[in-house]
């Protein structure tokens, strides 16, 4: 079939619900989707792979790299089969989203969507887009990416606190994480739109059986290694004396690709920290847990408050830094080659395996800013292009801070290189491994 608008079909007297699926690759804790087997009568499930993930951005490079292409496919893979279990499927388009969205819902009448609200910049767009095509169309959103509903905050959005301390203080005072839900839909017809061949993106395949060290995307390995790191290893007693190791794989929770795909909830690992304390241990390791995840909840919301600016150079301060771009410089980065070894060892490790620990993306962005005088957008969009694990919120968030145009009340926050090379790799044994390869 010829590349072509979706067929036109005609208007039914069922309610029909088309469920939009980005950053939430999971079927448990999954509020809209409750909310649509609420409304409707026959339900759709659509992920939208964009063009744009796949063309070269104007940073050289496409959005999305093989490493995340490869976790990405696998959670989509998971999603699918545990869809057939329920006797629904998911429909993989690729395209541009806007686009893929207006031809599906215009053609499959469709009078109701549901999908999870996002803070990216994109993804607001998106959706606004969307909704303005669609004035006769019910839209059922609602807050399951992050700790909070947006409702709870004891402030706007416009007016959250841009430094993380004083965001903390307040959150702690006032909030305590919301449930995770439970998700029914089991008496809903599925429903199969007519789609042209070359729109469909094909999943086929198995997901490989979870391993003890090694990342696999899908909700089936994300909740067994949740239990896993808490209940079998009851690594979650020593998370903070352990979380800046630079390699080890039970040191850190590396849950953060699964909560970058949605393949599990923050609210999910909450709940199951909560559970760990009250029958295992708690004390200031598992309380760090929920810290570390309240600065991802931070970046988040931000990222709402100052849309575009996120991106700029400028940052959200609008201070121009005193960096600038330099193609070979960015090539030796990228390819470990810098001559500060701590810093090449993380780099290699990054562009072998999709990861790298929070301690080396601070080294390695530090060097990037401070001591390579480089432009911090391309390290961003680097990192956005390699991680298993990237967020729009956390990742340039991040570099925002590093770069002095964030949300860093000192705004300077330069790294020792020597001194974090004598603290986390005395031995040099993270070094060998990564700069022999």
């Amino acid at each position: 079939m010829t590349k072509q608008a979706f067929n036109q079909v005609d208007k039914v007297s069922v309610k029909r619900g088309l469920f939009w699926f980005r950053h939430d690759l999971r079927l448990n804790d999954q509020p809209a989707l409750n909310a649509l087997c609420s409304s409707v009568d026959e339900i759709t499930f659509v992920y939208v792979l964009d063009d744009k993930l796949l063309l070269t951005s104007p940073f050289g490079f496409e959005q999305l790299g093989q490493h995340r292409f490869k976790f990405l496919s696998e959670s989509l893979l998971d999603l699918k089969h545990q869809l057939a279990e329920k006797g629904h499927s998911l429909l993989v388009i690729k395209g541009d989203t806007i686009e893929c969205l207006v031809r599906l819902i215009e053609n499959s009448a469709f009078s109701h969507v549901a999908f999870n609200n996002h803070c990216g910049f994109d993804e607001v767009n998106q959706v606004a887009t969307i909704k303005q095509r669609f004035p006769d169309v019910t839209f059922l959103s609602k807050d399951a990416l992050t700790l909070f509903n947006e409702g709870d905050f004891p402030f706007s959005i416009a007016e959250m606190p841009d430094v993380f301390s004083p965001f903390r203080r307040k959150v702690e005072k006032f909030l305590e994480p919301s449930a995770p839900t439970q998700t029914n839909m089991e008496f809903k017809a599925p429903y199969t739109p007519d789609v042209p061949d070359d729109y469909l993106f094909n999943i086929e395949g198995t997901v490989p059986s979870a391993l003890d060290d090694g990342f696999i995307g899908g909700e089936t390995a994300a909740l067994s290694h949740l239990d896993t790191y808490l209940f079998s290893w009851k690594r979650a007693s020593t998370y903070k004396e352990t979380r800046n190791a630079l390699d080890a794989w039970r040191d850190s929770t590396k849950l953060s690709p699964w909560l970058a795909h949605g393949n599990i909830s923050p609210r999910q690992v909450m709940q199951k920290v909560h559970k760990f304390e009250q029958e295992i241990e708690k004390n200031d390791s598992t309380y760090w847990i929920y810290f570390e995840l309240l600065w991802r909840e931070f970046f988040h919301w931000l990222q709402l408050k100052y849309g575009a600016k996120w991106f700029q150079f400028a940052g959200i301060q609008q201070r121009l830094p005193n960096t600038s771009h330099d193609e070979n410089v960015f090539a030796s980065w990228c390819n470990g080659e810098t001559g500060y070894e701590i810093v090449d060892a993380c780099m290699r490790q990054l562009r072998e395996t999709g990861y790298m620990s929070n301690r080396g993306r601070q080294l390695v962005a530090s060097c990037f800013v401070h001591e390579l005088r480089q432009d911090w957008r391309y390290g961003a969009a680097w990192f956005e292009h390699q991680l298993i694990d990237y967020d729009v919120g956390s990742n340039w968030g991040n570099w925002l801070y590093l770069a002095g145009v964030g949300s860093d009340p000192r705004g300077h926050r330069q790294f020792n290189l020597q001194k974090q090379t004598d603290t986390y790799d005395s031995n040099g044994e993270f070094r060998t491994k990564w700069l022999s390869s």
